[in-house]
């Protein structure tokens, strides 16, 4: 990711959850997916967040459309790696192998035989 990351809360990210799998989501349809009984603060927390979440340009509204909809412009994969290199920087000297290589120490020997097949699988692309 060519931008440093901003940070995102963990509500944000429920949010950002609900777009990617859902492409584009209105405030009430956001709002149902993420909280059990829908009221007034509900969709008005919800519709805070994506204004925080707008200002940090993660997503962009269409309010062409009545609901005005919702969705990501960052994906999954750039939040992860932004995220990552958030923590590299504050933990590892900014070296993300430092930090795979601290993850991969954790693994079981199955999980590092899948990994490796995972890796060796990418190269080839």
């Amino acid at each position: 990711m060519g931008r440093a990351t901003k940070d995102v809360t963990d509500t944000e990210l429920s949010i950002l959850e609900v777009l990617w799998d859902n492409e584009t989501s209105s405030v009430r349809e956001i709002a149902e997916e993420i909280y059990p009984k829908v009221g007034a603060s509900q969709i008005a927390t919800v519709q805070k967040l994506l204004e925080r979440l707008q200002a940090k340009k993660y997503i962009k509204p269409n309010r062409r459309l009545w609901p005005h909809q919702y969705e990501a412009k960052v994906s999954r994969e750039d939040l992860l790696t932004g995220q990552l290199q958030q923590l590299a920087n504050r933990m590892c000297s900014g070296k993300l192998q430092a930090l795979a290589a601290h993850l991969a120490d954790t693994f079981t020997a199955a999980q590092r035989k899948s990994l490796v097949k995972q890796l060796q699988s990418t190269k080839k692309r």
